[in-house]
């Protein structure tokens, strides 16, 4: 005699699904960039880890660069403040780093914060923390705050330059290329090129990143603001 089949349970006999919560939502979309990069943290692939339909996941983000967006701010969680003694500019500079150092880590995400703002509370932090050191420093709010946000661009699309060329199986053809025409220029043609070629190409290393965000950090401190255009 063959033993008889269990009957299909009803549905009100299966364990309830986890309620969506957009923490739930934004701690899945990381574990699935951790694991398959940004490209796969789409609506259509986060209900399917989730066990919903898309639409559900609309009433907490409006589109996936919204939902990339807060994934970035999540991971700004992990930035590491500054060192609370020392010269103002040096951590400055230390805390940018550690903001690029997050992007480093994620290629594709340092690409989406090019075009996809956080407004969580991990990026506020950040930008908290950036008006307080400025400020720390005797810079005049108007040009702090238009600072701030010339300071991350720069790191922000530092970052995604680099991940890129990283990533790129071309990239030292391509700099040997730049080398070559640098190097090539015509000293009658190019002048200014053909006498810094060394200089143009050199400093490549943090000592190049270290310059660049001192010389922005000076710019902001002694350029004044139009008076007209701040509110």
């Amino acid at each position: 005699m063959t033993a008889r089949s269990e009957s299909p349970r009803s549905r009100r006999e299966r364990p309830a699904k986890p309620a969506l919560t957009r923490e739930g939502i934004v701690a899945t979309a990381v574990e699935i960039m951790r694991a398959e990069g940004l490209q796969k943290v789409t609506a259509r692939r986060l209900a399917q880890e989730l066990d919903t339909g898309p639409a559900s996941l609309y009433v907490y983000f409006r589109n996936t660069a919204e939902l990339h967006a807060a994934v970035l701010d999540d991971l700004l969680g992990t930035v590491e403040p500054p060192p609370a003694e020392g010269d103002w500019r040096e951590r400055l500079e230390r805390l940018l780093a550690s903001y690029m150092l997050v992007l480093f880590e994620h290629p594709s995400l340092a690409r989406s914060a090019l075009v996809s703002r956080p407004g969580g509370r991990h990026y506020l932090n950040l930008i908290e923390t950036l008006l307080a050191l400025l400020d720390e420093g005797g810079v005049a709010p108007a040009q702090a705050a238009w600072g701030v946000d010339l300071l991350l661009q720069v790191a922000t699309a530092t970052a995604a330059e680099h991940s890129t060329r990283d990533e790129s199986a071309t990239a030292q053809d391509e700099w040997d290329a730049i080398s070559r025409a640098v190097h090539g220029a015509s000293a009658q043609t190019h002048p200014h090129i053909a006498a810094l070629a060394s200089q143009l190409l050199s400093g490549t290393g943090p000592e190049r990143l270290s310059w660049g965000f001192q010389a922005l950090i000076h710019g902001i401190a002694h350029t004044a603001t139009p008076a007209d255009d701040v509110t």
